[in-house]
């Protein structure tokens, strides 16, 4: 998994509530297991009209907004089912931050283990950014420091310590495992030397 540490780019605002996971990534695009090459579905019925062509009316349509980075959405943000490949198509477009007061608590545990950093902030300050992305102003997130820096305007945010160590060393769940991989190996030594003695039938 990538790591994030600093970001900037620009924002798309997605000040709807209650955008769900199948709105996200809708399920006629489930049957694959890669993680790669669901960008392109992306918020698909929204993107593309019935003849299957982009939506000019769509921000992610538009430019800049069309390169987004970062999407500054609306209250619970990644509702609905628990599939995986929400996080997945979002990262395959290039999303890497998603701002909102509250995300949908399987979809916000996704995105850390995607690589994709979800900020809570009060609705106050989601108004804030969200008037910002409409002009197309870039903004800046800085993990290390837990900022955001929008004009001379900076916003802290909460992240789990945790989380936020496995976000700044890019680490998934293999990976994680893996900081591990010494005393697995010596376990599994440990084993493998083991004289096991087998009984004798009685």
């Amino acid at each position: 998994m990538k790591s994030f540490n600093k970001l900037s780019g620009v924002v798309a605002p997605l000040p709807q509530v209650n955008i769900d996971t199948d709105a996200i990534i809708p399920k006629q695009f489930l049957k694959t297991i890669e993680r790669t090459g669901l960008g392109k579905h992306l918020f698909h019925e929204k993107r593309y009209d019935k003849e299957n062509n982009l939506n000019s009316n769509f921000i992610l349509n538009k430019a800049p907004w069309d390169g987004a980075k970062i999407i500054v959405a609306g209250d619970n943000f990644g509702c609905g089912s628990s599939r995986e490949h929400a996080p997945w198509a979002l990262l395959d477009f290039g999303i890497s931050c998603i701002i909102s007061t509250s995300f949908a608590d399987i979809f916000y545990n996704n995105c850390f283990k995607n690589g994709i950093l979800p900020i809570v902030l009060e609705e106050k300050n989601i108004h804030e950014i969200n008037e910002l992305a409409l002009e197309g102003i870039e903004i800046s997130i800085n993990l290390e420091d837990q900022q955001i820096i929008a004009q001379n305007k900076i916003y802290k945010f909460e992240i789990d310590p945790y989380r936020k160590h496995c976000l700044l060393n890019g680490l998934d769940d293999i990976g994680i495992t893996l900081e591990t991989e010494d005393k697995i190996n010596l376990y599994e030594d440990k084993l493998n030397n083991k004289k096991w003695h087998v009984p004798d039938k009685i």
